[in-house]
């Protein structure tokens, strides 16, 4: 539009300069220089304003190219610290794979433990019961005493029961890594989870930042144009000044001119008069009537005129922190779908704090990156239900007694979970 615009003032400037030398091509006079002059002036007045919408434009433009530049700038910033999160989030997922290495080899060796423990046992129980020289009823029968034989009663029980508390305990421990092996597994999958989030936004984030570059040096061509438009113009307007200035010079030598002329024109009209008077007298005295001759001369002046220009879920009620965060545990069970926003039908972590914010009339950015710099910082210590937990490329709602709810992972969807199972980022608060 502004590009439009400057044609119009140069088509018209193109216009009046084209009058301007057609009207003036004849002017000898001082009245017609007056009217050159009024030209060129209404000339220099369209070129003022031309210039002046000029450097508007041109400073508009370099405020949008600014713009741009400070658009740049954040999404650098938002990118470096993408990709920072990117980095903690591999770390993460190498340390949780070494976890994962280090229990696999102590179930593996607890199980290894167990089955020699249970061959052992079995031996044991082989040698004393069925084929070993001595069997327990011999053992028995050799008593001395009966102190004796209570003794040895008690010996082969005793063997019996360290057998199978060292078997029960390897056991245990077998089905403690079993868990914690999956619960590892679990964790490193939201991990993988995230950080394929995380390289999605970092390429929308690198694409808008070679979209904000090809604008920024687009900005560039513009404003050499504006300039050179502008620089024109301020040409144009010191011409017509310096013409002005000139015209004004013509003016006063037409003048000076005209009034020697009027004088001359006097003084022959004098003259001529005078000598009209004498020859008159000298007729008067060879005629009875004589006759006065009187020249009345009279003057116009011209005047010029100017002319202007399926499932029931219940409603999200007051927006409450308590409120907000009951009501996201509703969908507790539903799908994680990556790049989703819906309640329903699934939706990824940033998309779940904000379905369920929306829901309250409360408007929270889409990303978890923007999230952390919205709303209230809060300290975790201080974290209250509905408040949002921020972590490197994820969020989850805080339910309170650390307990979180949030949609994880295409594995898991939403669900509950634990607000330390990470490190958070930060804290916050939008009600």
């Amino acid at each position: 539009m502004k590009k439009k615009s400057l044609r119009v003032i140069c088509l018209f400037l193109s216009g009046i300069f084209f009058l301007h030398n057609i009207i003036i091509s004849g002017a000898t006079t001082s009245a017609e220089l007056e009217k050159k002059k009024d030209a060129l002036e209404e000339e220099q007045e369209a070129a003022k304003d031309a210039y002046d919408n000029a450097k508007e434009a041109l400073s508009d433009i370099e405020n949008e190219q600014d713009s741009v530049g400070e658009q740049i700038d954040s999404t650098n910033s938002e990118l470096v610290t993408l990709m920072a999160n990117v980095e903690l989030i591999e770390d993460e997922i190498e340390e949780k794979e070494s976890e994962i290495e280090t229990t696999q080899a102590e179930y593996d060796e607890a199980v290894e433990q167990e089955k020699t423990l249970y061959a052992a046992m079995c031996e044991r129980i082989k040698y004393m019961y069925e084929k070993g020289e001595t069997t327990y009823v011999e053992i028995l029968m050799k008593a001395t005493s009966f102190s004796d034989l209570a003794t040895k009663a008690d010996y082969v029980e005793k063997l019996y029961e360290y057998d199978r508390i060292q078997l029960e305990e390897y056991v245990a421990v077998q089905n403690e890594k079993a868990i914690y092996k999956a619960q590892l597994e679990e964790e490193k999958g939201e991990l993988e989870t995230t950080k394929d989030e995380l390289s999605e936004e970092q390429e929308m984030l690198e694409a808008l930042l070679a979209e904000y570059k090809a604008t920024y040096a687009s900005y560039e061509t513009e404003i050499a144009n504006a300039r050179a438009l502008a620089s024109s113009y301020a040409q144009e307007l010191s011409a017509k000044t310096a013409e002005i200035a000139s015209l004004d010079t013509e003016i006063a030598a037409a003048k000076e001119q005209e009034e020697a002329e009027r004088k001359a024109a006097e003084e022959a009209a004098k003259k001529a008069a005078e000598e009209a008077a004498k020859k008159a007298a000298e007729e008067a005295e060879k005629a009875s009537n004589s006759t006065e001759n009187s020249d009345t001369e009279t003057n116009s002046s011209d005047s010029g005129t100017t002319t202007t220009t399926t499932k029931t879920y219940q409603p999200a009620g007051e927006a409450t922190g308590t409120n907000i965060a009951n009501f996201a545990c509703q969908f507790v069970g539903n799908p994680y779908v990556f790049g989703g926003t819906s309640l329903t039908d699934g939706c990824d972590c940033s998309g779940f704090v904000q379905s369920v914010y929306k829901e309250f009339g409360i408007s929270v950015p889409r990303s978890s990156y923007a999230i952390g710099t919205a709303g209230t910082e809060v300290s975790y210590e201080d974290a209250q239900p509905g408040d949002v937990i921020v972590y490197p490329g994820h969020c989850a709602i805080y339910l309170g007694n650390g307990r979180i709810v949030h949609a994880s992972s295409a594995k898991t969807g939403i669900k509950y979970g634990y607000a330390l199972y990470r490190t958070i980022t930060t804290v916050r608060r939008f009600v």
